[in-house]
């Protein structure tokens, strides 16, 4: 039988009783159509599941006690990877979240590029990351994880460089021209992939880029779309050096 998981966006206890988000509780109630008794699993984020069971479940409320805590049977990847994205126009964007999240991913950063075509003032950049957020966190309830990705505000290429303190995380920038392979990599556990808009990275990116210390990475013979590029190389690396 399918396991409900449900996130909630704040702490957790076992024995409380609380009601569920407006949108799971539709999805429970209408969609669904679970009742009284019915069993799910709710998490906040912090890395463990919370089987609860519902006490009421109908129009007027929908509520759930939490019964144990118990560590996520998803574990996280032992390989942290980052996704530093050009944002996308339209639903590329929530495909390209939702499905980097899916795949392990740690981090993301919207990045505003050389060639990105999405113009986002600060109204409408706040209202796009809570949108992301939420994409992310359905997606954590689907693939099983317990602990959501990072994701970062829409940043200028540069802006974020200057901020990316010193580690050894490999640091790779996707393009077509790319020098190395991603088996020929040195068995990265951490990586930091820059992926570009539909236009890719322009020059002035890749200028920036090296010399901010990001190596060159291809992913064979096709140039292939923005919302494909990263994922690809995201499941090429969890294949390789992560928990594929």
């Amino acid at each position: 039988m399918r396991t409900i998981r449900i996130h909630v966006d704040h702490p957790l206890t076992v024995g409380e009783t609380l009601p569920l988000p407006p949108q799971a509780a539709e999805h429970v109630a209408r969609v669904l159509r679970l009742v009284a008794g019915d069993a799910v699993v709710l998490f906040n984020g912090d890395g463990f599941d919370y089987p609860s069971r519902l006490l009421a479940a109908d129009r007027r409320r929908v509520c759930a006690r939490v019964e144990e805590r118990r560590p996520a049977q998803a574990a996280e990847s032992p390989l942290a990877l980052t996704l530093a994205q050009g944002i996308a126009r339209g639903e590329k964007m929530d495909l390209i979240v939702q499905k980097a999240t899916e795949l392990g991913v740690t981090r993301i950063v919207p990045l505003l590029t050389e060639r990105c075509e999405v113009r986002l003032d600060e109204q409408r950049a706040s209202r796009r990351l809570v949108h992301w957020r939420e994409v992310a966190a359905a997606a954590c309830e689907q693939c099983g994880r317990a602990t959501l990705p990072v994701i970062e505000p829409a940043q200028a290429l540069s802006a974020w460089l200057a901020g990316l303190r010193a580690g050894d995380a490999c640091r790779l920038a996707l393009l077509p021209e790319g020098g190395q392979s991603v088996r020929e990599l040195a068995s990265p556990r951490a990586a930091i992939l820059v992926v570009g808009p539909e236009g890719g990275l322009g020059a002035r990116d890749t200028v920036t880029l090296q010399q901010a210390g990001f190596g060159a990475l291809r992913l064979g013979p096709r140039i292939l779309r923005t919302e494909t590029a990263g994922l690809a190389a995201l499941a090429a690396l969890q294949a390789l050096y992560g928990d594929f």
